[in-house]
């Protein structure tokens, strides 16, 4: 104590404790890769203080806008699961891992953007490139709207998924019939197919211009 001048074990009897100054707490590395037009959203608070998050526009995003890659561990096996978010592998050296997030520094931002429930909130699609995984809008995105991803139509075939993930929620409501956008809204300029998501339509489109 530098009032007494003694050395103590603990805390001085005479002029009681000292006074903690706390660190200033630092974002993670995620939150800090966070693109300036992006913003995250507490959606949920869970037991233990646990946050769900979702990644929501400020701004207008373009269709066909790139985000990535994707920053994770490479694990043969997922030591962090969340239903809400997509499991991510890439082929390296001829082996398969995953792009494995614990924590929120071991990642960057798009570890928080979640799954999409249907390809009507569906706004980006996740593929592997040269062996990273990206994210790309699939259409315009406008500000207050929540970013959600689902694989592309190789990608889902590499990951062993279904090329549209749809999962009914028991609380939601569903839309009236005028309210519900078309069921197929992809449509191919060239032959007039549909599809159900704009990875299949890109993959279709591909044919064509192998044709010519």
């Amino acid at each position: 104590c530098e009032d007494c001048g003694k050395s103590l074990i603990g805390e001085c009897k005479l002029h009681g404790p000292l006074i903690r100054a706390k660190d200033r707490v630092i974002p993670s590395r995620a939150r800090l890769t966070l693109p300036h037009y992006l913003t995250l959203r507490v959606l949920e608070l869970r037991a233990g203080n646990q946050q769900i998050l979702g990644v929501f526009a400020k701004k207008v995003i373009q269709k066909r806008t790139q985000f990535g890659p994707y920053v994770g561990q490479l694990s043969t096996k997922l030591t962090c699961y969340d239903e809400s978010r997509l499991v991510l592998q890439v082929l390296k050296d001829g082996g398969k891992y995953f792009l494995d997030t614990p924590n929120e520094d071991c990642g960057n931002w798009m570890m928080f953007v979640r799954l999409a429930r249907n390809q009507e909130e569906q706004t980006l699609v996740a593929y592997q490139h040269c062996g990273e995984v990206y994210f790309t809008t699939v259409k315009p995105i406008e500000p207050h709207t929540e970013l959600k991803v689902w694989y592309a139509a190789d990608y889902a075939k590499f990951m062993e998924a279904s090329a549209v993930f749809i999962k009914e929620e028991s609380d939601v409501c569903p839309l009236p019939p005028v309210a519900k956008e078309p069921i197929d809204p992809w449509i191919c300029s060239s032959c007039g197919s549909t599809f159900a998501t704009f990875a299949l339509l890109e993959s279709h489109q591909c044919i064509h211009k192998d044709r010519v």
